[in-house]
Order: structure tokens, then C-alpha cells, then sequence
């Protein structure tokens, strides 16, 4: 028999919601929240740490959850009223789960093939388009994904929604844009900004090689370090009457090309 949390006084709610909105509590805690059951099978899949379970038998059945191999045995049942006070999502499954983060320093980055493809987006403030560059970064499997200059917490609950939990599947590193350009001189990882300035159509360069494609956000593009060492300015012909789009979607072509060069591989 689990625990119960019947009422939404209780100090554990607080703490959940508190969590789920504060960057601030997550890194003071080093814990995160995990909120659906898809979310949750992903996180496990990608060895992430759960600390504590917290589920709603109304909506999720703990015999459903048994298949999920748990591995804690902190586990703590919730009133229908409660979980909906903890949710964060309009719509889940009515499981809900505390997780250790993980490191993603550079120096973390592990590469399976001597031909690496990465995407790299500097400074990406939306959690909306983080999750969907990831979700883009995982449906081509790229070797990782690197944020320069990070302005949102990556487990940012928004990020885990819009993401569809992609944020798990993902190698992810962070750093600084200098650190992210020795991190790929000193693995030989050849690089293409898209930028409108001294730049080629996209599709005339070569990315079978090492590659890191590079994307800044619509309002101000990329800074003028990834602009002047890149190996070469891209850009995607733009035909209507803007000059930009969507970050996410500038992402899923260029990466699209790059993996249509290698075959898909």
C-alpha cells in the first residue's frame, strides 16, 4: 500500500508546483518534474534518475505503471483533487514523477561514429521552439544537440511538453557559443551557419563530412562569431514576401538535407 495525499494543503503540493514553475527550486533542489506517462517512458529509457512517483488511481491505474520496472520505492498515491491541483498540463495520464537532471557539460558528449552530425541553436528563448528543434533532432537522430548561451532551464516543463519528451532522447550539452566553437575545432567537426550574410544556398555545401549546423532565433539571427569562423555560411531561398522563418522549421530543413546527403545514415 503507497502513501496517500489526500488533501491540497498539503506541503507536498506546494513543493510540486513550485518546481514545475520555478527554475530557481529546480536547481536549488536538483530535481525536476516529469508529468505524463510517455514523458515518463522516455525519461527511463534514457537512464534518467526518478527519485519519487506520484500517481492518481482515478487515471492511472498502478497496474498499469508495473511494466515501467519503477526503480523507487517512494511511491505516493494522489486524490483526483489533488493531481489536478499538481498538474500542469490541462490533459495527462495522471502520473506524475521527480527526477535527477543530468550533466550536460561539453565535456559530456559522447559520439558513437567518427562522422558526427549535430545541430546547434544559439540562444533559443521559446520553449516552444526548443521542444520542437529537439523533437526535430531526435525524428533524424543528430548525435547531439548543443544550446549556446541557454536562456531557459532545459527542464523547463514547456520544454518537456512541446517536446513531446524528446528532451530525454536527445544527447543535449550547453555552453557558451565560444566554448561550443573549440568544443568543435578540437573534434574536427566542420560547421555552417544559416545567416543571410556572405552565405550559400544550403544546398550547395557538403555535410557528409563532421558537421554541426548552426540556427540562431528569427529576431536576431546569429552572433558574429558563428557568422566569421563558420566553414561556410548557409541560407534557405527565401520566396514570398519575409526573410525568415520559424527557427524550429529552418532547423528541420537544414538537418533534413544533411541526413539526405548521408543516405539517411
Amino acid at each position: 500500500m503507497h502513501l496517500q495525499i489526500s488533501s491540497t494543503q498539503n506541503k507536498t503540493v506546494k513543493r510540486l508546483i513550485q518546481l514545475q514553475e520555478k527554475s530557481r527550486n529546480r536547481k536549488k533542489e536538483g530535481v525536476f518534474v516529469i508529468e505524463g506517462f510517455r514523458e515518463l517512458q522516455l525519461a527511463l529509457k534514457g537512464n534518467y534518475q526518478l527519485q519519487i512517483l506520484y500517481y492518481c488511481e482515478d487515471l492511472m491505474p498502478f497496474e498499469n505503471l508495473k511494466d515501467l520496472s519503477i526503480p523507487t520505492h517512494d511511491i505516493y498515491q494522489l486524490s483526483l483533487e489533488v493531481y489536478k491541483k499538481i498538474a500542469y498540463r490541462g490533459s495527462t495520464e495522471g502520473v506524475i514523477a521527480l527526477a535527477t537532471p543530468k550533466n550536460h557539460s561539453l565535456a559530456e558528449l559522447k559520439f558513437q561514429q567518427k562522422n558526427p552530425l549535430l545541430l546547434i541553436a544559439e540562444a533559443p528563448e521559446k520553449p516552444g521552439n526548443i521542444g520542437a528543434i529537439l523533437r526535430t533532432a531526435d525524428a533524424a537522430r543528430v548525435d547531439a544537440v548543443c544550446i549556446a548561451n541557454p536562456k531557459t532551464d532545459l527542464y523547463n516543463p514547456n520544454i518537456i511538453r512541446s517536446s513531446v519528451g524528446c528532451v530525454f532522447t536527445n544527447q543535449i550539452a550547453t555552453g557558451s557559443t565560444q566554448e561550443i566553437i573549440d568544443f568543435l575545432a578540437q573534434n574536427n567537426i566542420h560547421f555552417y551557419a544559416a545567416t543571410l550574410q556572405n552565405a550559400n544556398v544550403y544546398t550547395q555545401e557538403n555535410f557528409t563530412k563532421p558537421t554541426a549546423i548552426v540556427v540562431g532565433t528569427e529576431a536576431d539571427g546569429l552572433s558574429e562569431q558563428w557568422r566569421t569562423k563558420a566553414t561556410k555560411n548557409i541560407y534557405i531561398p527565401m520566396q514570398g514576401e519575409i526573410d525568415s522563418m520559424n527557427v524550429s522549421v529552418a532547423a528541420g530543413i537544414l538537418i533534413y538535407e544533411a541526413k539526405r546527403q548521408r543516405g539517411f545514415q
